[in-house]
C-alpha cells in the first residue's frame, strides 16, 4: 500500500470528507476504466463477445440487429392491420350466441365496425386502416402476423410475457437473450438500449428489460433521447488530475482485492463491467446522441418537425443511430405506466388511438424508409408488436353500443419489417368477426422463436443453467413461424 498511500496523500483536505470523496468515488471506477480504454489501441468500437454456453449463429443469420417498437396497451387489431368485412356488415348486432366472449371488464356490448377506413395499400394491397396513414405507405415492407394469441388478457403479466416469454417477475427479457446470445458490435455501447416514451416508463419500470438470471452485463440501459441522455454518465465537476488518477489507483487495488477475497461473483463483476462500460459511454454516448448532426431533411423524414411526433420522431432517429454505432437491440416504448397514456382504449378507441398513432405514425414510417435508404433493412429486424389485442364489440352493458373496446388476448396482431421476411404478406387469420385467431394461430414463443431464428439463434439452444433447469426465452414452447421467411 505505500505507492497507493502516497498517491493518496495528494488528495486535497477540501476533497476528504466523506460525502465529496463517495461522490467521486462512483466517478472513480468509470474514470479508471476511461484510462485503461484509451490507453488500448483500437480498442473503442471492438466487438463484445456474447457469454452463451452453446455460441450462436447456429445457422446463417439473416439480421444482426433488432429495433422493437413495443405499444403499451393493447393496440385494436380489428381498427388498424385486420380487415373485416363481416365486422362492418355485422355492426350494432350481438356477438353469435355461438361465441361467450370471457374478457377482462365483462362487458360484452354489440359488434362495432371499424372506426377507421381500411384500404389494401402498395403494390401487395395488404390492408391497413387509416390510422396510421404515413405506415400504410410502407405497407410493401411489412409482414402481418394476424393470428397473434397471449396467454393473460391482463397488462402488466401480458407485457412481461410478450417481452420475456413468462408472465411473471424475474425471467431475460428478449433483448436480454439477444445480449447473452451474440453480445454487441462494439464495446463503447450498451448491446441492450431501452428508449422510454417520454410521458412516463411503463408499469414495472425495468422490470421490462431485466436481466433476470442471465449475467448482469446484459441487463437493457435506459437512455433519454433528450437532456443528457444518461444521468451523472460524467463527473459533476472538474477534478485535478494528480488526485484523479490517485483515486483510480486506490480504487482499482479495493477492487481487486474485493474480487479476490469473494472469487467469482456475478453482481460484484458486473457493477466493475457496469463502470468499465461506462468509462466508454462518456466518449461515444455524446456523439451517438446528438440529433443535430443530422440533416433538416432526415429530422423532417422522422416527424421532428410536427410538435405531435417530435418526441417519439427522436427515439426512432436516435434508434437509427444506436444501431449504426453497433447496439444489438433497441426496444423503443409507446405508451407510459398504464393510468397514464397508452393504448388503453376502453372508453373511446377514436380519440385515443389517434392521439396514439399521430405520435408514432410518421417516425415509424420514417425510420423504416431511413434504415432502407441507408441499406440498413436487409441487415435489421423491425418489430412493431403490443401485449394482446381489443375486442370487435363495444366494451357496454348488453344490447348496446359504444366507442370503447375491451382487452382480447384471443386474438391480435403483430408486425413486422426487414431482412430474411416475405415483405407486403399477412400470415394467419382471426376469425370473421377478427376475435379469435383461428388460422395458424402464433404464441407469444413462436413470436420469439422466429425473432431469434432471424438472427442465427436455435431458441432450443440458447440456454442458461438456473436453479436447476436449463432456461430459455421460449420455455418449453415454440416453433419458428417458417412460412413468412424469404
Amino acid at each position: 500500500m505505500g505507492e497507493l498511500s502516497e498517491g493518496f496523500n495528494v488528495i486535497p483536505a477540501e476533497a476528504t470528507d466523506r460525502r465529496g470523496f463517495l461522490a467521486q468515488f462512483s466517478s472513480g471506477l468509470a474514470g479508471m476504466a476511461l484510462t485503461c480504454l484509451l490507453s488500448r489501441p483500437g480498442s473503442a468500437g471492438a466487438a463484445t463477445p456474447g457469454d452463451s454456453d452453446d455460441p450462436p449463429p447456429h445457422h446463417p443469420p439473416r439480421v444482426k440487429r433488432v429495433v422493437q417498437i413495443f405499444l403499451q396497451g393493447g393496440l385494436s387489431q380489428v381498427d388498424s392491420f385486420d380487415y373485416k368485412p363481416e365486422l362492418i356488415a355485422q355492426h350494432e348486432k350481438p356477438m353469435p350466441a355461438s361465441e361467450r366472449p370471457d374478457v377482462f371488464f365483462g362487458k360484452v356490448g354489440l359488434l362495432h365496425k371499424p372506426h377507421f377506413e381500411f384500404k389494401q395499400r402498395g403494390q401487395s394491397g395488404l390492408w391497413v386502416s387509416d390510422l396510421f396513414p404515413h405506415l400504410a405507405e410502407r405497407a410493401d415492407e411489412l409482414t402481418v402476423i394476424r393470428s397473434m394469441f397471449s396467454a393473460t388478457g391482463n397488462h402488466t403479466p401480458a407485457t412481461y410475457l410478450a417481452n420475456s416469454g413468462f408472465n411473471v417477475l424475474g425471467f431475460p427479457a428478449a433483448g436480454a437473450w439477444v445480449s447473452y446470445g451474440l453480445g454487441s458490435e462494439a464495446d463503447n455501447l450498451p448491446t441492450f438500449v431501452v428508449l422510454a416514451d417520454v410521458r412516463g416508463v411503463p408499469t414495472g419500470g425495468a422490470n421490462n428489460w431485466t436481466n433476470g438470471f442471465l449475467p448482469g452485463r446484459h441487463q437493457g440501459i435506459l437512455l433519454k433521447s433528450s437532456g443528457p441522455a444518461i444521468n451523472d454518465l460524467s463527473p459533476p465537476e472538474p477534478v485535478d488530475e494528480r488526485v484523479r488518477q490517485a483515486r483510480y489507483e486506490f480504487i482499482n487495488e479495493l477492487n481487486q482485492r474485493h474480487l479476490g477475497q469473494r472469487g467469482q461473483n456475478d453482481a460484484l463483476a458486473a457493477r466493475i463491467r457496469s463502470y468499465e462500460l461506462a468509462a466508454r459511454m462518456q466518449l461515444a454516448v455524446p456523439e451517438a446522441t446528438d440529433l443535430d448532426q443530422e440533416t433538416e431533411a432526415t429530422h423532417a423524414l422522422y416527424g421532428l418537425d410536427v410538435a405531435e411526433s417530435a418526441d417519439f420522431g427522436r427515439n426512432c432517429l436516435l434508434a437509427r443511430r444506436l444501431l449504426e454505432r453497433g447496439v444489438r437491440f433497441v426496444q423503443l416504448w409507446a405508451g407510459g405506466p398504464f393510468g397514464g397514456p397508452t393504448w388503453d382504449a376502453h372508453d373511446d378507441v377514436p380519440s385515443n388511438h389517434t392521439g396514439e398513432s399521430k405520435r408514432i405514425d410518421r417516425p415509424v414510417a420514417g425510420l423504416l424508409a431511413d434504415l432502407r435508404q441507408r441499406g440498413m433493412l436487409d441487415d435489421t429486424l423491425v418489430i412493431f408488436n403490443t401485449e394482446f389485442g381489443r375486442t370487435p364489440f363495444a366494451q357496454s352493458d348488453d344490447g348496446k353500443l359504444g366507442a370503447g373496446r375491451d382487452h382480447n388476448q384471443a386474438g391480435f396482431t403483430a408486425c413486422l419489417a426487414g431482412g430474411g421476411l416475405k415483405h407486403g404478406v399477412a400470415y394467419g387469420a382471426s376469425d370473421a368477426f377478427g376475435y379469435r385467431a383461428v388460422e395458424n394461430p402464433v404464441s407469444v414463443y413462436d413470436f420469439h422463436a422466429t425473432i431469434l431464428h432471424l438472427l442465427g439463434i436455435d431458441h432450443h439452444r440458447l440456454t442458461y443453467y438456473h436453479n436447476g433447469i436449463r432456461r430459455r426465452l421460449t420455455d418449453v414452447h415454440g416453433h419458428v413461424v417458417s412460412d413468412i421467411l424469404a
